[in-house]
């Protein structure tokens, strides 16, 4: 009988959204709702794909288990060769046997170089220029100079080779839902075309019976949707998936997962991890939190999947009901070179710390807030690249005006994030984190542990996530126009991975310029010729987050005010500052706020769904207060470096190049391409653009 899995606690949860060219991914990792589990469940490292037989073994004691992952490719496990033939290829070919009469099969790494020595090695190889498996009648080890068969294996009559299966669309039963056929991509993925959901009911998920927290459901309209098993589960071990409303226990929408599928492998190992701490949550796919009381004390361990670059945060929430950035009390944690930091921060605001009128406001150390350290460290490591770092630290309030307590008894609300750290060590803006609430019993008895195992997927595969968020870039991003003498600064978000991070190479702190509707693009000025910007970043330094003064100098950072005096003297300012009598800079060229912000209805966490950055902008709302436009006029002069940059005098990492050429005809040699913003661009340009910003532009006159 089939029947659903019902626990106290179930749990899911949801990535980022990514984009693959030309579609519209959302790329989840999920535990899906699963009827009865056959007796013999089959797990990721079990199912290899279709099995072809053992190498026939002449010389060289040649050996190996050979399966077919898909049309294109093969596996061979446990491959043992002794390397000592004088001209050994893997060989492949459609006559009735193995002969000279073929070609040379690329070994795993993509290379036809002769062959090394293989010790009981697990390889994967794909067939050259897109042959496939039913074109050929046998693969080979080849001595080509000798003409010797060292090892082969036949290809049967009438092969079908692993592919990705299309079964029945999602049934209609509520809430809109319904979608083209599902596609089982391979053992441990499965697409979803064309999906619909209207998003209007709460506590709806992708399923699961335990995982990463949960994260409601929201619309779908017309999107295809990647659904990434996690751990060991494989789709074997499914027999449907649904759309399901946790609260009233309603089904939406499901499929029948059919069996014996003829599928690909997915090319996932697992990456063994277990934290010696009793309690443990899924947090994401990414990130592990493992816990213990012990007396007075709570000790955590963070483990996370990520970029050594990284930090890992994680703390109580600024509110006791639901998931709040400001007002928590959060460790940030990382690693800088061979040692592992964890470092006590309040949240006062959504942005990096900055000093305010002399008092200091936003993602602030304890330290600077009045506070102390309250967070032992205790071991700090990096393998197969999950990063763990354990620390302690005292349940109760240690005096500190901003640290919060950890309950013993009941639910405690949570935030978690993982974001870059910059060249600084400080946190900017994360890219992974919660959406929905998240509440952990810390002095739950007894422990529980909800993780699974990380995964690593090999880059071969089509479906890796590494290989799904390797997205074009938007950029790059240029400003180029002989003939353009004025330039308008106003703020806007950074975008995903395609935004600014890959266009700068820099991290940034949740705001960036845009010149002229444009995400910090490149600018090309001439020297001797004057330039006026016209700045539009906010100009009340009692809000921080939108105070934002334009200045240009040669520092790649900026963040002018965030400077000591050792600091500045290293760096130089062309325009945009003024300096008082002690030296102190002052700046000029501040004016209204003017910002392009995500709509209440868009998920940040969907910016990379977009093709293109114009696309990206036009989905934005562009709001301006009333006010004066500040003004920076610039000659740059011949001792103008031919590089400089226009910042924010508040935060670093806001901005982007500016190149100073001595003559147009003389522009660097990568400065073409589509989206270098040239005059007959913004004829393109122009209705989309001038829409939104004539009609200001002449209230300012």
């Amino acid at each position: 009988m089939e029947k659903w899995i019902n626990q106290k606690s179930p749990r899911t949860g949801r990535l980022t959204d990514i984009q693959l060219p030309c579609q519209s991914i959302a790329m989840l990792i999920v535990f899906l709702v699963f009827a009865t589990i056959s007796a013999s469940v089959i797990t990721a490292e079990d199912y290899q794909g279709l099995f072809l037989g053992k190498l026939n073994t002449y010389a060289h004691q040649v050996s190996g288990d050979v399966y077919a992952v898909d049309e294109y490719t093969i596996l061979i496990k446990s491959f043992f060769y002794d390397g000592l033939s004088a001209d050994a290829f893997f060989w492949s070919g459609a006559t009735v046997r193995p002969s000279n009469i073929g070609f040379i099969v690329p070994d795993e790494t993509g290379r036809t170089n002769k062959l090394r020595r293989y010790n009981n090695e697990d390889i994967t190889i794909r067939l050259p220029e897109d042959k496939k498996l039913n074109s050929i009648k046998w693969f080979s080890i080849w001595d080509i100079r000798d003409r010797r068969n060292l090892a082969d294996i036949y290809i049967p009559e009438e092969f079908e080779p692993p592919s990705p299966q299309r079964i029945s669309e999602f049934s209609r039963i509520s809430n809109g839902v319904q979608s083209g056929p599902v596609v089982i991509l391979d053992s441990k993925t499965i697409a979803i075309p064309e999906l619909y959901y209207d998003g209007l009911s709460e506590n709806t998920f992708f399923w699961v019976g335990d995982g990463p927290h949960l994260e409601s459901l929201g619309p779908y309209s017309n999107e295809e949707i990647i659904l990434e098993l996690p751990g060991s589960m494989t789709v074997f071990e499914i027999d449907w998936l649904a759309i399901w409303n946790a609260e009233h226990e309603i089904n939406y929408g499901s499929v029948i997962i059919p069996d014996n599928l003829n599928i690909p492998p997915s090319l996932t190992s697992l990456i063994k991890h277990e934290s010696p701490l009793p309690n443990c949550e899924q947090l994401h796919r990414r990130l592990q939190l493992s816990w213990e009381i012990f007396g007075p004390q709570i000790t955590f361990e963070v483990a996370g999947q990520i970029d050594p670059n990284d930090y890992i945060a994680f703390g109580l929430s600024g509110s006791p009901n639901r998931t709040q950035m400001i007002g928590a009390d959060v460790s940030i944690s990382y690693l800088d070179g061979h040692f592992g930091k964890t470092e006590d921060y309040n949240l006062t605001e959504k942005y990096p710390c900055t000093n305010v009128l002399g008092l200091h406001k936003g993602i602030c150390p304890d330290s600077k807030v009045g506070g102390v350290e309250n967070f032992q460290i205790h071991t700090y490591v990096r393998e197969e690249g999950i990063t763990k770092i354990t620390y302690r630290r005292n349940l109760i309030n240690t005096g500190d005006e901003g640290d919060r307590i950890f309950e013993k008894q009941g639910k405690s609300s949570v935030i978690w994030a993982i974001g870059k750290l910059n060249p600084l060590k400080e946190p900017r803006m994360h890219h992974y984190y919660p959406k929905g609430l998240i509440q952990l019993e810390f002095g739950r008895k007894p422990a529980v542990r909800n993780c699974y195992q990380f995964t690593k997927t090999s880059e071969r595969s089509p479906y890796t996530i590494s290989n799904l968020a390797k997205r074009k870039t938007w950029g790059p991003l240029r400003v180029f126009n002989q003939s353009l003498t004025t330039f308008y600064a106003r703020l806007g978000v950074p975008g995903g991975i395609r935004g600014y991070t890959s266009l700068t190479g820099s991290t940034s702190p949740g705001l960036v310029w845009y010149i002229n509707g444009l995400m910090a693009p490149s600018l090309f000025v001439k020297r001797g010729r004057t330039y006026l910007f016209r700045v539009e970043g906010g100009n009340n330094p009692h809000n921080a987050r939108y105070y934002h003064p334009l200045y240009i100098t040669d520092d790649a950072m900026g963040g002018l005010v965030r400077q000591d005096d050792k600091e500045r003297k290293k760096r130089h300012v062309y325009a945009g500052i003024d300096y008082d009598r002690k030296g102190r800079p002052t700046p000029t060229a501040s004016g209204r706020l003017c910002l392009w912000d995500y709509p209440n209805s868009m998920d940040a966490r969907k910016a990379d769904n977009y093709q293109t950055f114009i696309q990206f902008r036009n989905a934005l709302n562009y709001t301006c207060e009333q006010g004066n436009v500040g003004l920076l006029q610039w000659t740059p002069n011949s001792s103008t470096p031919d590089v400089v940059y226009y910042q924010s005098f508040t935060q670093r990492n806001m901005g982007g190049k500016i190149f100073v050429l001595d003559d147009f005809s003389l522009l660097p040699t990568f400065v073409s391409g589509s989206n270098t913003i040239s005059l007959s661009f913004l004829l393109v340009f122009t209705p989309l653009f001038f829409l939104t910003i004539i009609p200001m532009l002449n209230n300012l006159s």
